[in-house]
């Protein structure tokens, strides 16, 4: 009876001691859990969310950065901060704001996940996203740090992309 119970034993961790290390792998590899600092992704993030970010789309190539995407990034003037933005400008691409509307090569971007009391009337002089980089943008523009006050974000700074809420509950899905 009791070397029936050593062995169940033994079973059971050794089962979680590789549940364990699967799991850490998937982490450190693939999905890094992150929770929201700040309000400048609002609504889309809130602050304190925790959220999933794909560490290997990237990485891997299986999707270029596009416009829209929600990358996470080591800041470029302090690397040991990361910060979350929305992917505006692309290599080679003109970005400037005329009166708070975004223009990409001289024609206005259709932003409709930016409401309407989270947008500013500032303006920008034109800058041209430069090879291997990216001009980000917080959806809460009028309280949001970005590209606007700091410049472009280096591709090599770009670490995952940021697919699910997974706290609070009432948020648990997909980020679009």
């Amino acid at each position: 009876m009791q070397n029936r119970t050593v062995s169940i034993l033994l079973a059971w961790l050794r089962d979680l001691a590789v549940s364990i290390v699967i799991a850490a792998i998937f982490i450190l590899f693939v999905y890094q859990p992150v929770k929201v600092e700040g309000t400048s992704m609002m609504p889309v993030l809130a602050d304190q969310e925790r959220i999933f970010v794909n560490k290997f789309i990237y990485r891997l190539g299986l999707s270029p950065i596009q416009r829209g995407d929600l990358v996470v990034f080591r800041f470029p003037a302090d690397p040991n901060k990361s910060y979350i933005k929305r992917v505006i400008g692309l290599p080679g691409e003109v970005v400037s704001i005329e009166r708070g509307v975004v223009l990409i090569n001289g024609k206005p971007l259709e932003e409709e996940y930016v409401p309407r009391q989270y947008r500013d009337a500032r303006d920008m002089p034109p800058v041209r996203v430069e090879a291997d980089a990216y001009f980000v943008l917080g959806d809460h523009r009028n309280s949001s740090n970005d590209s606007r006050s700091w410049g472009l974000v280096p591709r090599r700074n770009i670490y995952g992309k940021a697919v699910f809420v997974y706290w609070p509950l009432e948020r648990l899905g997909p980020l679009r």
